[in-house]
């Protein structure tokens, strides 16, 4: 009887042991703060600022272009999250992170959200109805701003690969025209004046 009761004891001190080390492991990992996927959002602290400022009142041009900056930011971020999901989904997987990257992911996530339901609020607040396009006048604005970079960026790259392949910028030169040339003008005859009569006999 005592060679059955010692290895049941046993497992049940063991299972005991993991289910207690689990519940503790499960407590901490809940109360522990990730760092935030984004570090701040200036952004949004300048909109609240200007909007908690009473004495001089903060004009509502600037109000609304403040939170128009703030959605822009919040565009970049957006991108940000759907740019970067697939890859850490992909990782997770693998095993290549661990959940600690993921969770605090997962929170930007979330944040991001209560971010636009923020912004549609407040954009609504101004005007019935800003709410439901100000992001796309916001994704506009970041979609100009792309192509405004890229387009002050290609002398750049031209230079760059001009210098990397030794090309010569190429130079049309306009065909020279005589500048000090003149035109000869031919001499009269022998004996005519110069309005071209002949001498009175």
């Amino acid at each position: 009887m005592t060679s059955i009761f010692v290895p049941l004891a046993y497992l049940v001190g063991v299972l005991g042991a993991l289910i207690t080390f689990s519940r503790i492991y499960r407590k901490r990992a809940a109360a522990q703060r990730y760092e935030p996927w984004f570090p701040s959002h200036p952004e949004r602290d300048t909109y609240i600022t200007l909007l908690q400022q009473s004495s001089p009142a903060v004009p509502e041009t600037i109000l609304k272009a403040a939170l128009l900056r703030r959605a822009v930011a919040d565009v970049h971020r957006i991108f940000r999250i759907r740019d970067d999901k697939p890859a850490l989904a992909n990782l997770l997987q693998k095993g290549s992170i661990g959940d600690d990257l993921w969770t605090r992911f997962l929170s930007a996530e979330k944040e991001i959200e209560a971010e636009i339901m923020d912004v549609v609020s407040e954009a609504n607040t101004f005007r019935e109805g800003w709410g439901t396009i100000i992001f796309q006048t916001a994704s506009e604005m970041v979609q100009n701003e792309k192509t405004r970079d890229i387009f002050l960026q290609i002398p750049k790259v031209k230079a760059e690969k001009e210098a990397l392949y030794g090309l010569k910028p190429s130079t049309s030169e306009a065909p020279s025209t005589p500048s000090s040339a003149k035109l000869a003008l031919p001499s009269a005859p022998n004996g005519a004046n110069a309005r071209g009569q002949s001498p009175k006999r």
